[in-house]
């Protein structure tokens, strides 16, 4: 089992204040339908860096606080931490951002769903369309940015350092 160390809790902060800071600031569509929250492109470092999980839990809470969907504080942060277990356990760096798609259009497209509709008739036209709006903005910040940070970070001197061997065997 890993132990969490100092150094741990200080990547997982500044990781939590980045992710928040670049949904909230940011001035493109970060909550609804229509979104593209460019901070989920971190959710991939978890392949790397298990210890950025906590960090981007927190981040995505402390962001979801300000969404105009309550539940989102409870279903969206669950779904970063769903997709952040499941990246840490990809086998290779192509199927590492496929998680946070799949977690967040399935998860965050239903919360919009029933946000707009309630479990009524309109329901699942309402999830189809959230599921596939969200879930492309998903795959632009996953596979589209994270797979620039997955392909640089082993390039990083200082960071290469911090990178388990068995992970970079995934490569």
């Amino acid at each position: 089992m890993h132990r969490f160390t100092t150094r741990d809790l200080t990547f997982a902060a500044v990781l939590a204040a980045v992710y928040a800071a670049l949904t909230v600031a940011l001035p493109i569509p970060q909550f609804g339908p229509v979104q593209c929250r460019l901070a989920e492109a971190l959710t991939v470092l978890p392949f790397f860096f298990p210890g950025a999980t906590p960090g981007l839990v927190v981040g995505c809470f402390i962001a979801n606080l300000f969404s105009p969907y309550p539940l989102d504080i409870l279903c969206g942060t669950a779904a970063t931490l769903l997709a952040c277990l499941m990246t840490q356990r990809m086998p290779n760096r192509w199927l590492a951002p496929l998680p946070p798609v799949l977690c967040n259009a399935a998860i965050v497209g239903a919360e919009i769903a029933w946000f707009e509709t309630g479990f009524t008739a309109a329901f699942p036209a309402a999830y189809g369309f959230n599921a596939l709006t969200v879930g492309l903005g998903e795959l632009i910040a996953c596979y589209v940015l994270g797979s620039v940070l997955i392909s640089a970070l082993p390039r990083i001197t200082a960071l290469r350092a911090m990178i388990p061997e068995q992970r970079l065997a995934r490569l």
